[in-house]
């Protein structure tokens, strides 16, 4: 990678030297469906209010303009501040109608500007941030078997983020990088990027649905790479292709539902670390019923994501007692493992979880949901997530109910004992908790080893 290339230069500007966990080398087809993700979600937006709406930075990688983004970049920009694209002159974009739009700027690069091997897509706006910031691989870096033969297999190195140091940081970058091509743009972006930092958020901006699309995307991506494959070469060069392409599609897709299930935390003002705990005392539990390592991880995720149903929750979900819910709500939250396990069978890799997840809330007797399994046909990690996610939602306030303390909510879960729950698994929960009140251990507020990219840091809320 250049030194003057973006991607580097975030790296030297950041206090450790670290890129974010989602860092990487990603196929072509990949950043193609984490791009349209993020687009997709200024598409969809109903902002009215101009100064909520974002400011959109673009580079084209070789200059390289489609028709199909040409066309895209059109709607985009009526819902945008103001969009500036780095392209080369006979990147056709000002033949195109996009390029007469009011707000609009088209930055010319030279050929011999490493902005050219670049693809960039940076969004600031008052409410979010997010980007995509790719540089491609030079002919030299390809192993000698991994030379691209069709256009979507070329390779980058990039990451993808929603946090907001990093995107304004490379957004500062980017227009540094055009100031010498148009100092006077340059200075408008700047004060853009001011402006927007400081104003106030007139609503929080959900971005499950931004995440739930990656997912689908980078899945359609992927059969779309195998099938133009199966066109061009054997299958015995087909299956290695997909390999590679799974792994560094899985980690991705990972890495989607993680955010999701931040986001279904920081929604919960009052819980907004449930996940952590829940993973958390899960494990310990899983320990002390000796699990095997694998096992263990499985629980491990299962509880970071066992929440990820209520991504497109009411807010009420996170605001009243279930007995303060309406019928719609109560529905919704009724039935929040069945569609968490929706959502994560779009990713075959993460099953085992996926099972964990959908049975969390069955129970001991067979009363529960969502297929009234009974004692040990409940998968034992949906047995232990069922639990602790109870006695942990009871510690914390809720509407009009108060924090239980560990003590309180251990009584209540042992009201539940051999109907809701395996007897087994709260006579275990019950010697965390009096080693915890005897002070011979602490309650694990997080599992011995965390994705890193649960670790990503993101903005906090302004407040108008």
């Amino acid at each position: 990678m250049q030194p003057e290339s973006t991607l580097n230069q975030l790296k030297v500007r950041l206090p450790d030297g670290q890129l974010p966990p989602s860092y990487g080398v990603y196929f072509k087809n990949t950043l193609v469906a984490l791009c349209h993700a993020m687009e997709d979600h200024i598409l969809q937006s109903d902002q009215e209010d101009t100064q909520q709406q974002p400011l959109v930075l673009v580079t084209f990688q070789q200059g390289k303009w489609y028709l199909q983004e040409a066309d895209r970049y059109f709607d985009i920009a009526q819902k945008s501040q103001r969009v500036t694209i780095a392209a080369l002159p006979d990147s056709g974009f000002e033949a195109h109608r996009t390029s007469e739009l009011e707000g609009v700027d088209l930055v010319q690069l030279r050929d011999d500007d490493s902005l050219v091997e670049e693809w960039n897509l940076v969004i600031l706006a008052p409410g979010y941030t997010a980007m995509v910031l790719c540089h491609e691989l030079s002919p030299e870096e390809y192993h000698a078997d991994s030379v691209p033969e069709v256009d979507i297999e070329r390779k980058f190195y990039g990451l993808w983020t929603f946090d907001r140091t990093l995107v304004e940081t490379a957004a500062t970058i980017l227009i540094e990088r055009m100031r010498p091509y148009n100092a006077p743009l340059a200075d408008t972006l700047s004060q853009l990027q001011a402006h927007i930092a400081t104003s106030p958020i007139a609503a929080p901006v959900d971005l499950s649905g931004v995440i739930s699309r990656i997912v689908s995307y980078l899945q359609n991506s992927q059969e779309h790479l195998v099938t133009v494959n199966r066109q061009t070469r054997g299958m015995w060069e087909l299956e290695g292709q997909a390999l590679r392409l799974n792994r560094n599609l899985t980690a991705n897709k990972l890495q989607a539902f993680l955010r999701m299930a931040q986001r279904v935390d920081e929604r919960d003002r009052t819980n907004p670390v449930a996940s952590l705990q829940v993973s958390a005392l899960s494990e310990t539990l899983g320990q002390l019923l000796d699990l095997s390592t694998l096992r263990l991880r499985r629980l491990r995720l299962a509880g970071l994501i066992f929440r990820i149903g209520l991504a497109e929750a009411p807010l009420e979900v996170f605001t009243r007692t279930t007995s303060e819910l309406d019928s719609s709500v109560y529905a919704f939250w009724n039935d929040r493992a069945l569609l968490g396990a929706r959502l994560l069978s779009t990713m075959p890799e993460l099953d085992p979880i996926t099972t964990i997840v959908k049975h969390q809330l069955e129970y001991w007797d067979g009363s529960g949901r969502p297929d009234g399994l009974k004692g040990e046909a409940i998968p034992l990690e949906s047995r232990i997530v069922g639990l602790v996610s109870y006695f942990q939602e009871l510690t914390q306030e809720r509407g009009d109910r108060l924090a239980l303390s560990l003590s309180e909510a251990l009584e209540r879960c042992q009201e539940y004992r051999g109907n809701r729950f395996d007897p087994n698994l709260v006579d275990s929960l019950t010697t965390v908790v009096r080693l915890t009140e005897m002070g011979m251990m602490e309650l694990p507020q997080r599992p011995s080893q965390l994705p890193t990219v649960w670790l990503e840091e993101t903005p906090s809320e302004k407040t108008p």
